[in-house]
């Protein structure tokens, strides 16, 4: 058995699947859950991970679970926050079904797993990383609802790395669009994509699973990928005025670089 078990949520494809491969590369015992549960399973025993669990994030006792079963395999001492759901569309174009959807799993599931991860860690402490989003660092027209549960998550991240002891190291990791499969589904034409797609190359799983992974044991908070987006989000959040009557010179840069892909 080995000495540190992490869990990673929505591990069963995409950044998730990344994290969770890189955390095995290092000697972690990783437990991966997904509400696929078949497709956890099935991740875990491709990568090496010591478990796959069919897990619903909005469901407190779930997160209890998989810290349970992490616990079985060495001392928790990490846990990532990953699963989520983004549908794109202005806030009057989504459903009630689909805005309570991405509220309880991106907001609520980010809060269980806290807690899940908060009392599982016990006095030796541990890490826990959660998967934002550049989105909610700023106005994203066409992503508002995804936006503001990103937006939250950030807040929590760091309201919960300010109020638990010193032992427990809380990061949020916002990235810019990532090549996975919420980004391919969302709508090609829509404001959203455009938008994504106007500030230049979409990232690779790869590429955050080594940031989200790299900030274990680290003092930092929030971690922008790349850096510059991050910088350029919060001066924009100053001025959201500005902002939205730049919209539309944006949403044609991202549609022209759609066009050449």
């Amino acid at each position: 058995m080995n000495e540190r078990s992490a869990v990673v949520t929505g591990g069963a494809r995409g950044i998730g699947r990344g994290i969770a491969e890189r955390l095995v590369r290092e000697g972690w015992s990783v437990v991966v859950t997904d509400v696929d549960g078949a497709g956890a399973a099935t991740t875990a025993d491709e990568i090496g991970a010591v478990a796959g669990l069919a897990h619903d994030v909005r469901d407190p006792a779930a997160h209890r679970h998989a810290a349970e079963v992490a616990a079985g395999h060495g001392r928790l001492a990490a846990w990532f926050n990953n699963a989520g759901v983004g549908d794109d569309g202005r806030l009057s174009e989504l459903s009630e079904e689909q805005v309570r959807r991405v509220v309880e799993v991106n907001v609520l599931g980010v809060l269980w797993g806290m807690r899940a991860a908060l009392d599982g860690f016990g006095p030796a402490g541990g890490d826990i990383v959660n998967i934002a989003s550049l989105s909610g660092l700023g106005p994203v027209p066409g992503y508002s609802v995804y936006a503001a549960t990103k937006a939250a998550a950030v807040s929590a991240s760091m309201s919960v790395a300010a109020e638990t002891p010193r032992s427990v190291r809380v990061h949020a990791v916002c990235p810019d669009g990532v090549r996975t499969a919420m980004l391919d589904a969302q709508d090609p034409e829509g404001l959203g994509a455009a938008l994504v797609h106007s500030g230049g190359r979409i990232l690779t799983v790869e590429e955050i699973a080594e940031v989200a992974v790299g900030m274990v044991g680290s003092d930092r908070v929030v971690r922008t990928v790349p850096v510059w987006r991050g910088a350029l989000m919060r001066s924009v959040s100053l001025a959201p005025g500005l902002a939205a009557r730049g919209t539309a010179l944006f949403a044609a840069q991202g549609r022209r670089s759609l066009r050449t892909r």
